[in-house]
């Protein structure tokens, strides 16, 4: 019976979930004993008919789990009973040769290589199909004047869009990273029980190069009976770091779908409900599922972290928690790349809310721009600043208009016209570089698919 919800299929896509099942799993260890059979066969480490022999048997498809759990049930050792169900397919001429020279975790590391290697080529493509959908929205908004907030508070006026283009430069650069890291932790190590290779010799490092081509992974420089955890470490933390850009994108989502905002909204499908009490309740609840999600994906840092800190060559104390933390990362991510790219396609957008929004604090969102035009006219910074900021407060207390404010004041009037500031007071006159960036964003997304071939 299912106990988490991955096994239940909640989270996830199919073509993810499937590349942690059992079956897949034996799949990629008996390509990587393929592999180095083949390698080994092709060096004269070991006879070459052998080589083809455990080549053919682990593609004969009568390496069955139902045997390797039989086998396991006696030696509990997961990884000797399934080279034991590999041999029962080999003669006895070839039995002695298989799993030649290697240990446990030359299998389950370069195993978990490979599969990790299956889970970046589709986030990768999920990343780069967000991105587009981003640039898509960050275009159609490109001209909407919108109030840019700090700290909580009206700052000064952005393009909507460029929200928008901010978390599509962060995909694109999630994909570069991904690239940079791929030699440092997709790798393949065939290096036996204590990292010197020691029962294949000299050419113990030519058998790894080879396997390492054959299975499209690194060849590891240097290992121990393992391949050094900072690698794992910096998949997981990858895979956190992605995760909290969507988790940043869902609290902007969140934020401005509050009633007092009330600039976007998440689909809302027919029939759906908000809330089991309230039935006029529509809930970003998949934003809200990506930063609930997005809390566990860093928590799993400091697990690959501590497993860095093993004994000597190895212990098994990284060996258990490492069955959970990547598959269960790499599904869950997979889970929120979906719900953002369905929530940024179909999020419901409200210009006239958006623009109404400006006007909230009375006009005095376009200070900036006010203490800019006074500097242009000659004023010093802090004197013209101490002026706007007078008025200002002046004005938030009577609630009068900003600009009527201004325009009696002799310490402004002076130095600026009625038409000068309408012309100050018009927002479409402040989105300034916007639209460049926007089409940088796009050319960036663009170069990026191109380079890494996505």
């Amino acid at each position: 019976m299912p106990i988490l919800p991955i096994d239940t299929g909640r989270y996830g896509s199919p073509e993810v979930r499937h590349i942690f099942e059992e079956e897949n799993r034996l799949k990629c260890q008996l390509d990587f004993e393929a592999a180095v059979a083949a390698a080994q066969g092709e060096t004269k480490i070991i006879p070459a008919i052998a080589s083809k022999e455990i080549v053919t048997a682990t593609r004969s498809g009568n390496i069955k789990l139902k045997r390797i759990k039989e086998l396991e049930s006696t030696t509990e050792h997961d990884t000797a009973a399934f080279v034991e169900a590999l041999s029962e397919q080999c003669s006895p001429k070839a039995q002695p040769w298989v799993h030649y020279g290697l240990t446990s975790n030359d299998i389950t590391d370069t195993s978990t290589s490979i599969q990790m290697k299956q889970v970046f080529g589709i986030i990768e493509t999920k990343i780069l199909d967000l991105s587009t959908i981003l640039i898509r929205r960050a275009t159609e908004f490109r001209t909407l004047p919108a109030v840019g907030r700090t700290h909580g508070q009206h700052s000064s006026i952005i393009a909507f869009g460029l929200k928008f283009a901010v978390w599509a430069a962060e995909m694109a650069r999630h994909i570069e990273r991904i690239e940079e890291g791929k030699k440092r932790f997709l790798l393949c190590k065939t290096l036996g029980v204590v990292g010197t290779g020691s029962l294949m010799g000299e050419k113990a490092l030519d058998v790894q190069k080879k396997v390492a081509e054959l299975t499209g992974l690194y060849p590891v420089d240097a290992a121990t009976q393992i391949v050094s955890r900072e690698g794992y470490a910096e998949m997981q933390f990858l895979i956190a770091l992605i995760g909290s850009t969507l988790d940043k994108m869902a609290i902007e989502i969140r934020n401005l779908q509050r009633t007092e905002l009330g600039e976007v909204a998440e689909p809302f499908k027919l029939g759906q409900i908000g809330s089991s009490a309230v039935p006029v309740k529509r809930n970003p609840i998949k934003s809200e599922r990506v930063s609930s999600l997005a809390k566990l994906l860093r928590s799993l840092v400091s697990v690959a972290m501590e497993n860095i800190l093993l004994w000597h060559e190895r212990d098994l104390s990284n060996s258990a928690n490492e069955r959970f933390t990547l598959p269960m990362a790499s599904i869950l991510l997979d889970e929120m790349l979906n719900s953002m790219k369905k929530v940024i396609a179909e999020l419901m957008i409200d210009s006239e809310r958006i623009l109404s929004n400006l006007e909230m604090t009375n006009g005095q969102i376009y200070a900036e721009f006010i203490l800019d035009a006074l500097i242009k006219k000659g004023i010093p910074r802090f004197e013209a600043y101490r002026n706007i900021q007078r008025i200002a407060f002046s004005a938030q207390k009577s609630r009068e208009p900003f600009v009527k404010s201004l325009a009696k004041d002799p310490a402004i009037a002076r130095y600026l016209t009625v038409e000068e500031l309408k012309d100050i007071f018009n927002p479409k006159n402040h989105l300034s570089a916007s639209s460049n960036i926007i089409d940088n964003v796009e050319k960036q997304i663009i170069l990026t698919k191109k380079k890494f071939s996505i």
